[in-house]
């Protein structure tokens, strides 16, 4: 993972044409960087959306002051394999994807010659939240076990397929035989489950809170109770991180400080990212707020390398890739440098304590409360001033909507959960326990 040095004599023999279009300067000194992105996959937004509409990476550009000017060209993706692609072919120069695309980046870059690296971290999960299964909102599938036999939609080789493979095989099911699994992209698998023609839905962030705020889907499995890190992370083309390493240290800084950015403003941000995507705020908040189900730090965490390392053997499993060198692929040493002291901090950070959070309509600050029967207490009262209500799963962590949570009686207690089985396993072991609906947890807390 360390940083491996290039002889400077040396790379001054290197032709700037080697590393591919992008890195070459054109003739009025002018080089354009490519950054592939996915707009829509906002546990990104440092490395892409919220980067992008802050515009500081076009400034840490200009600060270089080397004899040259800096163009960006931003390129939007629904997933990380197109992006692979383009990297492959030397047309994209950085990009951001989820963990399993990554290793799928790394495969493809080692399997053509053309490496790339592991530079950074976008947003993360250490139990796995950032995937969800869904089902549609009248659907009589309650647990993993009834998927058996059931058409799923998922995109084969990304972070949400790998929760499916190891949710099924956790629960008994060969996930190549026990299920018929349909390989679509996110927005197709969507309107599949909308119009009937799948039973359930794999996916990652934000389609599954983006469905369930939209009232198209209910949450199956909570990804967080495989209790696996779960991330999304920057690759770089090694050809042009050689060529270019200013440029490498200029996206670094400038993410480090679109992720102090959204920390510091998560509603703004969450406002910022809906414009540029399209995407409700509401929804953007859930997964990026201040107690979302996704974490950002660029920080290259030991436990989510090691978490990448046993995903190879999921995708070697599907016969995606064959053995992946994360050790190889990760290299460390750009951030390190770019965050300077800063970094051993980042690196030793925790996600935030679970919290529930109330959205007002207006208001540019959410509230929290210590326990969700108090978030509950204050919507019966405020009932037509409230934009979002956030809890989180009892049992997970996860954060999700109040209102389409599983809710659970346990004396004066009231505990929300992501999924029904959850929630039944809860009231299994727990007597006088009891799901109850939302609207009858709003008039016992109130």
């Amino acid at each position: 993972m360390k940083h491996k040095a290039v002889a400077a004599a040396a790379l001054l023999l290197v032709p700037l044409t080697a590393c591919g279009g992008n890195a070459a300067a054109g003739d009025d000194g002018t080089v354009t960087v490519t950054v592939g992105y996915q707009s829509k996959t906002i546990n990104t937004v440092t490395a892409g959306t919220l980067l992008r509409s802050l515009g500081s990476f076009e400034k840490q550009l200009n600060a270089l002051h080397d004899g040259h000017t800096y163009k960006v060209d931003w390129q939007d993706y629904a997933t990380g394999a197109p992006i692979t692609a383009q990297m492959t072919a030397g047309k994209i120069d950085i990009g951001s994807m989820g963990d399993f695309p990554l290793l799928i980046n790394a495969a493809r870059g080692k399997q053509l010659g053309k490496p790339t690296h592991l530079v950074s971290v976008t947003g993360y999960n250490l139990r796995g939240g950032l995937n969800t299964i869904v089902t549609a909102p009248d659907s009589k599938l309650s647990s993993l076990e009834d998927l058996k036999g059931k058409k799923v939609s998922t995109s084969v080789g990304s972070a949400a397929d790998g929760t499916l493979v190891r949710a099924l095989q956790r629960a008994g099911i060969d996930p190549n035989k026990g299920i018929e699994k349909l390989n679509q992209q996110p927005a197709v698998g969507a309107s599949a489950l909308s119009a009937g023609s799948v039973d359930a839905l794999s996916q990652f962030v934000a389609w599954p809170g983006l469905l369930t705020f939209q009232g198209k889907a209910k949450a199956l499995y909570d990804g967080a109770q495989l209790n696996l890190p779960t991330f999304h992370g920057v690759t770089v083309r090694e050809d042009f991180a050689k060529q270019r390493p200013t440029v490498v240290d200029a996206f670094l800084k400038a993410q480090a400080e679109a992720t102090d950015y959204l920390d510091a403003h998560p509603v703004d941000a969450a406002e910022k990212v809906a414009k540029a995507t399209g995407l409700p705020a509401e929804v953007v908040y859930l997964y990026n707020g201040a107690h979302g189900i996704s974490t950002f730090d660029p920080a290259v965490k030991p436990q989510l390398v090691s978490a990448l390392k046993k995903d190879v053997s999921v995708l070697k499993a599907a016969k995606l890739t064959g053995d992946v060198d994360v050790d190889s692929f990760v290299d460390d040493g750009y951030v390190k440098k770019a965050l300077g002291s800063d970094y051993a901090a980042r690196l030793s950070s925790t996600p935030p304590a679970a919290a529930s959070e109330v959205w007002p309509k207006g208001a540019t600050e959410t509230r929290t409360f210590r326990t969700p029967a108090e978030l509950l207490a204050y919507v019966a009262q405020h009932k037509d001033s409230i934009r979002a209500a956030y809890v989180p799963d009892a049992t997970t962590g996860t954060l999700w909507f109040a209102d389409k949570a599983v809710w659970v009686a346990d004396g004066d207690q009231l505990l929300p959960f992501v999924a029904p089985a959850t929630a039944k396993t809860y009231v299994d072991g727990h007597g006088g326990a009891r799901v109850i609906t939302y609207d009858d947890a709003l008039k016992q807390a109130s």
